[in-house]
């Protein structure tokens, strides 16, 4: 583990190079640790894929004192609980309006749309960060089977409740944005929730289920949501 300046005000505590589940687990203990006993001083933590970013008053700690405060945070992190991954069912309409891309990444991988959506929804996807927008999701777990580009010309508005794919990953646009990721379908759920008091529907951590539904299933969820 490596700890560096980030400006003035913040570090970078830098876990390893590569995304896995195994450095997400000392991301995700790190970040709880600093949450439960923050150091005097701290203003807030980031945790991402590889790295948890600590911001801090530089009027109160110099950087010295920071990384001698997280190095003992990282000494102690084993001891710290991490809470069993929720498990979080989303409903997902593939296909179609919904998903105009899914015959692309079919074509581009050789399958039919029902095998994407298959592969797609078999999988367990650990989140593990959110970001880009509020709320968004950024999940690993998906098949190299549906691997796919991302477009090459974005497209200026994404549905919200979007369900893409870019590259090896998979994720859910949150709010109506600009977007390349590949559109194989949309969940009718509300993934951003500015009005609860933790607005992300999901968080780090979580593991991710998909499940088909039909056109007549998406719009029931939505009138009963409503």
């Amino acid at each position: 583990m490596q700890i560096v300046p980030l400006g003035d005000s913040a570090v970078i505590i830098q876990f390893g190079n590569q995304i896995t589940p195994d450095i997400h687990r000392l991301v995700s203990a790190c970040a709880a640790r600093l949450e439960k006993e923050p150091f005097s001083g701290m203003v807030e933590c980031v945790p991402a894929f590889t790295t948890i970013t600590v911001f801090y008053n530089p009027l109160q700690l110099s950087f010295k004192e920071v990384c001698s405060a997280l190095e003992q945070t990282i000494t102690y992190m084993g001891d710290t609980k991490v809470n069993t991954p929720r498990i979080v069912e989303i409903p997902v309409c593939y296909g179609g309006e919904f998903g105009p891309d899914l015959m692309f990444v079919a074509e581009h991988n050789g399958l039919t749309a029902d095998e994407v959506i298959q592969i797609h929804s078999s999988g367990e996807y650990l989140v593990y960060m959110i970001g880009f927008a509020p709320g968004f999701p950024y999940l690993g777990g998906m098949s190299e089977r549906i691997s796919t580009p991302r477009r090459q010309v974005p497209r200026l508005s994404i549905p919200a409740g979007t369900v893409g794919i870019a590259g090896m990953q998979t994720g859910m646009y949150p709010i109506e944005t600009p977007g390349g990721w590949q559109m194989i379908g949309r969940t009718p759920v509300s993934l951003f929730r500015p009005t609860h008091h933790t607005p992300s529907l999901l968080q780090s951590g979580d593991m991710i289920h998909f499940r088909p539904i039909s056109p007549k299933e998406f719009q029931e969820w939505k009138e009963e949501t409503q």
